[in-house]
């Protein structure tokens, strides 16, 4: 069995992050475990946050203390690892337009791989490998290397930036977010393409989600900033990655649906606010199925 201090320590997570766990994990897991009861069946999750809003490191306490606590068998998948394949990445990019090489924005994820394996997860009965995929090849992880998970779960936590996310009206798709859609889709082809994904199989598939869980940031120049400061820590350690202007094109393929997830909302049943510093806010919704 392992402590919720040992998980700390292992996350590399100061011990004050105790204090988080006990005010907002803590409680969100016991609703889950509240929900899954009331159910009497499997349940899908969704935990939408932009870039470095800390979901991995929500998932991670949520399964840790929906085992230990509640005795539920839980697993994450995560919409990163759902990417589809640097080769149909680059098909997309010579037949419909170049920015869908880039991984990341709807329309660049393998929405059949995703259903195949909710519907397994959470239906089936017996072993469900849940996909990888390896940034640091930009393709999807060797299927041996993918870990096993045993069918039918009771609550499977589904995390990505953009879930839940709700397509654009399109007078607004006219007007580019950044430097990097005026000049490589002036034409706003991507942009109706990316549009057009978020509003029909991604619809279809957030639409699964029994509860939706928002990790919301404070803007999107708190992303950009989390995520240069990641980089920098990774080109420390590593001796190589993205510079600056490298990484603040990448960022651009992610501003307009952030910018309007988090204008407008995107309809979350709970969500948790998280500062600048990272500090998770006090939970400030309730959802449809009661109080936290």
């Amino acid at each position: 069995m392992t402590s919720t201090a040992a998980l700390i320590a292992a996350e590399a997570l100061p011990p004050a992050y105790a204090e988080t766990v006990t005010r907002i994990w803590a409680p969100l897991a016991a609703h889950l475990a509240s929900l899954h009861k009331s159910r009497a069946r499997p349940l899908l999750i969704g935990i939408n946050g932009a870039q470095g809003t800390g979901k991995s490191t929500a998932c991670r306490f949520l399964e840790h203390l929906l085992h230990e606590r509640h005795g539920l068998r839980v697993a994450t998948l995560s919409l990163d690892d759902v990417y589809s394949t640097r080769a149909d990445r680059a098909a997309l990019a010579a037949t419909i337009h170049p920015m869908l090489a880039t991984r990341g924005p709807p329309g660049t994820h393998d929405l059949a791989l995703a259903n195949t394996v909710i519907t397994r997860v959470l239906t089936g009965t017996g072993p469900v490998a849940i996909p990888r995929f390896d940034k640091a090849i930009d393709d999807r992880a060797r299927e041996s290397s993918w870990p096993i998970v045993t069918a039918p779960l009771d609550i499977l936590l589904f995390e990505g930036w953009c879930i839940g996310a709700k397509p654009q009206p399109g007078a607004r798709l006219a007007t580019p977010a950044n430097a990097l859609e005026a000049v490589d889709d002036p034409d706003c082809i991507w942009r109706r393409h990316v549009n057009a994904a978020l509003a029909t199989g991604y619809a279809t598939l957030f639409a699964r989600t029994d509860l939706l869980v928002e990790l919301r940031a404070p803007g999107f120049g708190a992303v950009r900033s989390w995520r240069h400061l990641q980089e920098k820590k990774l080109r420390s350690a590593r001796g190589g990655g993205m510079d600056a202007a490298m990484l603040d094109r990448f960022l651009d393929h992610y501003q307009r649906i952030t910018d309007h997830m988090l204008g407008l909302g995107i309809g979350a049943d709970i969500v948790v606010p998280i500062d600048h510093q990272h500090n998770a806010g006090a939970i400030l919704f309730e959802d449809r199925a009661g109080t936290i």
